[in-house]
């Protein structure tokens, strides 16, 4: 990974790739132990379990002061930004949840950035006030701030999942109907469950494959069942609702994602009212 610093094979291979990046960091980290850098950026998000919607990269992100404005080396990339308040993750570290969240949002895709968001609020690494306080340390005119705000102003701790905040965002960028998340839904039975999104008379749930999943070592009848029980559930929601249901490839395509769901009834607004910036700016 490293000069001096090796996994095996088999352990790399079980590795997702963030946990791939994870580690990398780590091994970095034990190469520049002396320096006692700061990773930031994509390499901190790693570190904090932030998921990304992107592949993540090869290199090695180190926080950098504005004045200094490094060049990097063979093992890192700068980020060249202000001083901010550290954090130990281990043996590393790392800049703030609420830090990396910004920073990706400055630096990257509003959908990654609204996916670690809604990752960091679910997981209570940071909370909404201390994230819109580094949105607001952000100096004036300085390239992002105008995106981190958007970020603070869409992030939501109801997300489920990076599917779920991809698709939230593409409904965004329609102008779709901001939809209810994790809205419970009841019939005369009682409750049938809560949905990822739900509108009047609509419901939308992210990869549906995934509800269908059962455990490597279940019986056949054990499948079965999971089957069965998620199939009434189905035709509950279909009683009550109109139900749409889309995977992850149609989640990364903003158009086939709002043409499924225009065949729903879900269609786009004139104008775009999920969040007012001017109202977030002037608070």
């Amino acid at each position: 990974m490293r000069n001096g610093v090796w996994v095996t094979e088999h352990e790399w291979r079980r590795l997702t790739p963030e946990h791939r990046h994870a580690a990398l960091v780590h091994a970095t980290g034990l190469c520049l132990e002396r320096e006692d850098p700061v990773f930031a950026v994509t390499s901190a998000a790693a570190v904090w379990g932030l998921p990304r919607v992107e592949q993540w990269p090869d290199a090695v992100r180190v926080l950098v002061a504005t004045e200094a404005r490094g060049r990097g080396s063979s093992l890192v990339r700068p980020h060249v930004g202000r001083e901010a308040a550290t954090v130990r993750h281990g043996d590393l570290r790392v800049t703030s949840p609420a830090r990396t969240v910004v920073d990706l949002a400055r630096t990257g895709t509003l959908h990654t950035a609204v996916a670690a968001a809604d990752h960091a609020l679910r997981h209570e690494l940071c909370t909404l006030a201390e994230l819109m306080a580094e949105v607001d340390a952000v100096p004036p005119r300085v390239r992002g701030r105008v995106a981190a705000r958007l970020v603070g102003a869409l992030a939501d701790p109801l997300s489920m999942s990076p599917g779920e905040s991809l698709s939230r965002v593409q409904m965004f960028l329609l102008n779709l109907p901001r939809p209810q998340l994790q809205r419970e839904v009841r019939d005369a039975e009682g409750l049938v469950g809560f949905v990822d999104f739900g509108w009047e008379a609509v419901v939308g749930e992210f990869d549906g494959k995934v509800k269908y999943r059962v455990a490597e070592n279940a019986t056949p009848a054990e499948a079965a069942e999971v089957v069965w029980r998620e199939k009434q559930r189905e035709d509950r929601l279909r009683r009550q609702s109109r139900v749409a249901r889309w995977t992850w490839a149609i989640a990364l395509d903003r158009g086939k994602l709002g043409a499924l769901l225009a065949q729903h009834g879900i269609r786009p607004l004139p104008a775009n009212v999920w969040v007012d910036l001017g109202a977030r700016a002037a608070s």
